[in-house]
């Protein structure tokens, strides 16, 4: 399958992402566009590391190069999982002090 399918579909969901991020108001919504603009990220990582592998593999039959970005995106993963862990956790202990997840509720609570 051609890069530009790629390019494409990880541009299309790294949109929704943004769009979802700044349109939302609730916090587990804007967590979940989050994951989706980071999973679309490593779906481009490692479709250019496939296509880096193929280049390289053509030069040099028994090769490794292109396998350092498939690495990066297992941290990267691991990373993501911390982070939705720690913030669905404040997200529930807002909830139980406020009973809503409204983020413009939140900002309110600067005063």
């Amino acid at each position: 399958m051609p890069i530009e399918y790629y390019i494409f579909l990880c541009l299309t969901l790294f949109s929704i992402g943004v769009i979802g991020v700044l349109t939302r108001r609730n916090a587990i919504i804007v967590f979940m566009c989050i994951e989706l603009m980071l999973n679309a990220v490593n779906m481009l990582l490692v479709a250019f590391s496939k296509m880096n592998y193929a280049t390289a593999q053509t030069i040099t039959p028994n090769t490794t190069a292109g396998i350092d970005a498939q690495i990066f995106v297992f941290f990267i993963m691991v990373v993501a999982a911390a982070e939705v862990s720690i913030g669905l956790a404040i997200i529930v202990m807002i909830y139980r002090n406020t009973h809503s997840i409204d983020i413009n509720f939140l900002n309110r609570l600067k005063n």
